[in-house]
């Protein structure tokens, strides 16, 4: 049904919406240990308050939602171990059979933690590392300590192992970067020593790129921008009035805030607040619609699509 409604609305120009998201991201909080440049949580750069998703907003939200909601996504900023109660949620949505999975930079992955995320059921784990070195890793990850993110992913394996379990699918993401483009095949190899699932090289996002940025790899694979004949930068992908996202998924802030995507970062667009009404009366309300209709006929105009791109080279 998603779908269909979804082609129609591309067609007639018209936002039709015909069912409940499948897929929705939950953020546990604001708040990072680490001070990552391009990342409004390390910067400290929200103009929206920081605080801690509460079990109770979550929990009925949830059960609202469980009847269509099929995967749920633990992040949008800050780090999900800081939340005190973030395994309780994952595993209450593990008991309504909602896949759960969360991005995290390791540093509280320690061995007691790693045990109780196999025990809560989370199904897929990134961690983020972006550099073999401390001198690279820390290059981006402004704070962080590599040891302890490599300390965090075996433990997490080494549990998974104790307990027989098959989950969760653990994840190395390795942001390419200029500092850090020289490390890949040494990432991959780091990987498959420490037995993760999966090494993700994922392309990086950055916020002022019109003039070329630091960050910006010179590997172009790796790049989700392109160098324009004046010498200026734009972002490769071109952009269409239609996004996917709009129709099958959206992101809740800690205070229950709904925003249409992650791109989103500072919550600028909600949409609906989950404190005043239930979902099912956000998702079809009229700003909503109206969001939608404005992504139909001119999504260039919408700020937070402008730096939208997708970019994502996976080996197992």
């Amino acid at each position: 049904m998603l779908l269909v409604g979804y082609f129609l609305s591309k067609w007639l120009k018209k936002p039709i919406q015909l069912g409940f998201p499948s897929s929705i991201s939950f953020e546990p909080t604001t708040s990072c240990n680490l001070r990552c440049p391009e990342c409004p949580s390390g910067l400290r750069a929200f103009t929206r308050p920081t605080g801690m998703l509460k079990n109770d907003l979550f929990n009925r939200t949830i059960v609202e939602m469980a009847p269509h909601l099929y995967y749920l996504t633990f992040y949008f900023q800050g780090e999900p171990y800081l939340n005190p109660n973030f395994l309780e949620m994952v595993k209450f949505a593990n008991q309504h059979k909602i896949y759960t999975a969360t991005s995290t930079n390791a540093h509280y992955l320690k061995d007691d933690m790693s045990k109780k995320t196999i025990e809560s059921g989370l199904d897929r784990l990134i961690i983020s590392i972006d550099g073999t070195t401390q001198e690279t890793y820390e290059s981006y990850r402004i704070g962080g300590k590599l040891e302890k993110v490599i300390e965090g992913a075996k433990n997490v394996i080494k549990w998974k192992k104790k307990l027989n379990s098959s989950t969760p699918h653990v994840i190395f993401q390795f942001l390419v970067v200029k500092p850090n483009e020289h490390q890949i095949e040494d990432v991959l190899a780091l990987g498959k020593e420490i037995g993760v699932d999966e090494v993700r090289l994922k392309t990086a996002q950055v916020y002022d790129y019109e003039n070329g940025n630091e960050l910006i790899p010179d590997n172009d694979d790796y790049s989700r921008y392109k160098k324009n004949n004046d010498g200026t930068w734009s972002v490769k992908n071109k952009m269409v009035n239609s996004c996917w996202r709009m129709w099958q998924s959206c992101v809740i802030t800690w205070d229950g805030g709904v925003v249409p995507c992650c791109f989103d970062k500072d919550a600028t667009h909600q949409l609906g607040q989950l404190k005043d009404d239930d979902f099912k009366s956000i998702w079809k309300s009229a700003p909503y619609q109206s969001f939608r209709q404005s992504l139909l006929i001119s999504r260039s105009e919408i700020d937070i699509c402008k730096n939208c791109t997708e970019g994502t080279k996976v080996w197992g």
